[in-house]
């Protein structure tokens, strides 16, 4: 079984995208470093508080594409590259 799917077991949520706001700390736990670096994007950016849901929400599916269970630096580096990229264009 996935990290996804045992992650959600017992949920009605069937995708990372679907994560309400009340369940983000509770799916998407992150490291230490990882947190201290979202929050500089977020300041630096100016990101509203959807935005930083949304990148959270990339972070989480990229950690689990690494079959990682805790979000790290790299991963919430490659969604705000993706976060950059949707807002150039």
């Amino acid at each position: 079984m996935s990290l996804r799917l045992q992650r959600f077991k017992g949920t009605d949520i069937t995708c990372n995208a679907r994560i309400t706001p009340d369940k983000l700390t509770e799916f998407c736990p992150m490291t230490d470093g990882a947190n201290a670096m979202l929050k500089n994007v977020f300041e630096k950016m100016g990101l509203s508080a959807r935005a930083y849901d949304r990148i959270l929400k990339v972070a989480r599916t990229i950690a689990d594409m690494d079959k990682c269970e805790v979000i790290d630096k790299p991963h919430i580096a490659k969604a705000v590259q993706f976060r950059s990229l949707d807002r150039k264009y």
